[in-house]
């Protein structure tokens, strides 16, 4: 089994404050002496380090911004997604501050299945009326199609959240018409009964979609999917800068590591990534007998975000 912990080591001061700090035995038995193989990035690249691992493990190919998440999201949900390139909408709150805008997480939004399809039907003719296919998957999830998202290179959810908007909008002549479409819907949202409706009632309104994971549909084999587990218990955590309950998902996170025993780990940062084979479990024990008082684990994570 190949684990995938997205989100393993932070940037932020705090967050690497707290990673000083954190003990994590397993792990560190884990990569006792193991070199493995990074994959470099830089935090703004448009797809995070955790996707581009999970694509490489399933054999896709695709530059940054260019993974088709949303085509996969359509199969997911039945739809076939053949030739189509999809896209997916995620409504999401814009925090509006006195020097930027930033994005909420769409989660925080606690958005029921009757909001969400009150929001979807108010703006999806905005969308048909241009040719494109629409479908409702779930409260965040809302999945639009069109040859114009083809080659539309798109920022992740991930790197965005908690963060300044602006840098991360779709840009170029392949992302007018989209740009158009998302401000249409953005004065849309503006004014619906149902945003009202959540302001009066103290809740976060959507005043925004947010476009990602654009593409046509890559195949990925059965054995290749079955065999890569995603992790992502440190991703909500470490959006939210909650870095104390970060350090307790990963020390949870850490406790399983004998239990699910895993053949490849591939440990991902917001600017790289590392994946390393692993030893047999029956030499866990001595790996970690012989780093006794040697390398942290949380030294070889913190290797994840070096300069």
């Amino acid at each position: 089994m190949h684990l995938l912990i997205p989100f393993a080591a932070p940037l932020s001061d705090a967050g690497r404050g707290v990673l000083a700090g954190l003990r994590l035995p397993n792990l560190q038995a884990l990569l006792a002496g193991r070199r493995g193989e990074r994959d470099e990035g830089d935090e703004f690249s448009l797809s995070t380090p955790h996707e581009r691992a999970l694509a490489r493990a399933w054999g896709w190919a695709g530059a940054d911004g260019l993974l088709p998440w949303a085509a996969e999201e359509a199969r997911a949900q039945d739809l076939d997604p053949g030739d189509l390139a999809f896209g997916l909408l995620t409504p999401a709150h814009w925090h509006l501050g006195t020097d930027q805008v930033s994005m909420g997480d769409p989660d925080a939004l606690a958005l029921s299945e009757a909001e969400s399809h009150g929001l979807y039907e108010a703006v999806a003719p905005l969308f048909t009326s241009e040719g494109f296919l629409v479908h409702w998957g779930a409260p965040t999830q809302w999945l639009i199609a069109h040859e114009a998202l083809a080659q539309l290179p798109t920022a992740s959810l991930d790197r965005v959240i908690g963060r300044n908007v602006d840098r991360w909008l779709p840009e170029g002549a392949p992302a007018r018409l989209l740009r158009r479409l998302l401000n249409e819907a953005q004065m849309l949202l503006h004014t619906h009964a149902l945003n009202e409706a959540r302001e009066a009632r103290g809740l976060p309104t959507v005043n925004a979609l947010w476009l990602s994971g654009c593409g046509t549909a890559q195949q990925a084999a059965a054995a290749a999917r079955s065999a890569v587990r995603v992790d992502a218990r440190l991703r909500r955590p470490a959006l939210a800068e909650d870095w104390a309950a970060w350090a307790q998902a990963w020390t949870q996170l850490d406790a399983e590591l004998p239990r699910l025993s895993p053949t490849q780990i591939t440990l991902c940062g917001e600017r790289a990534s590392w994946t390393l084979a692993l030893p047999p479990r029956g030499l866990l024990q001595r790996a970690s007998a012989l780093l006794s008082g040697r390398l942290s684990a949380a030294d070889l994570v913190r290797a994840l975000e070096s300069l």
